[in-house]
């Protein structure tokens, strides 16, 4: 297998749960102080040597191709004004090297479906990530979740999911794995199930939006039958798929927003305006004095 160099970003959901502000603008479209989810979970990527972004898009997702496109008018008003570090902001959105493929998907039927929808641009021979940008997980300490992920994909050469301990309660919120072992933070699966209640949850190690996946994922998602709604599960494909072949749960270093929820939107949003050079001084006083 190829390094991997492809990232696929799912990004033609219609975001119900951040309506009116999702009517006209894409979810991932949402800024984190002053940066969207997706410009976050594209770092993460480059951060990790990927060079080919492949956005699959809906018909209302115009905007994340215009912010990842190069923007003529601002950049010289910019550069007129002297405003060289606001200039630099926008030139590095996409850094020298990187391309961006952009696919439209023609109708919402899954995640697994959307993936599907990348299988002409991924060659036999090559590992890709998928990379769910509602997810945002933060590792300011050290390296970012992806990079960690390429690395035991590196080593072990087999599909990864990123994973992380949830209460049990909250199994029925995700894909839930089970494993050979419970020892330590790379384990082989052996199987996985989607929303499972808590009492019948094998384990608690949850699947959050990252995964490294090998080209066989594509022949179980075209041999998957529609689910409700006419949907594609990944979770299906990748349960058939660990049958013939090794797949890796992965316990990532890092903290994990769920910004696909309000909730974890306005944590993540604080959590790194604390974090700002601008506004983290003022911030955290303002904070403070509310108590």
């Amino acid at each position: 297998m190829k390094k991997v160099t492809k990232a696929v970003f799912p990004v033609a959901g219609m975001g119900t749960r951040f309506l009116p502000a999702t009517k006209a603008s894409p979810k991932e479209m949402l800024p984190v102080v002053d940066k969207p989810l997706i410009q976050y979970a594209v770092e993460e990527a480059v951060a990790a040597g990927i060079t080919d972004l492949v956005f699959i898009t809906g018909r209302t997702k115009r905007a994340i191709e215009d912010h990842f496109d190069k923007a003529y008018e601002l950049e010289t008003e910019l550069e007129v004004r002297g405003k060289k570090e606001l200039l630099e902001l926008v030139r590095k959105t996409v850094p020298a090297g990187v391309n961006c493929i952009y696919i439209r998907q023609p109708a919402a039927l899954g995640l697994g479906h959307a993936v599907l929808c990348a299988s002409h641009v991924v060659s036999d021979d090559e590992a890709f990530a998928v990379m769910l940008a509602d997810d945002l997980l933060d590792n300011h300490r050290g390296d970012p979740v992806m990079k960690q992920m390429v690395g035991v994909y590196n080593y072990h050469r087999c599909s990864v999911l990123g994973t992380m301990n949830v209460p049990r309660e909250d199994t029925r919120q995700y894909g839930i794995v089970s494993t050979e072992n419970q020892n330590g933070t790379v384990q082989r699966m052996t199987g996985i199930i989607e929303k499972p209640r808590p009492e019948e949850a094998p384990t608690t190690q949850a699947v959050v939006g990252r995964y490294i996946l090998t080209p066989r994922i594509f022949d179980h998602l075209r041999a998957l039958k529609p689910g409700a709604g006419g949907e594609l599960q990944l979770t299906d494909a990748i349960a058939s798929l660990l049958k013939e072949e090794a797949v890796l749960s992965y316990q990532f270093d890092g903290e994990r927003y769920d910004c696909g929820s309000k909730l974890g939107y306005l944590k993540a949003s604080v959590e790194f305006a604390l974090r700002h050079p601008e506004v983290a001084e003022e911030f955290a006083a303002w904070l403070a004095s509310r108590g």
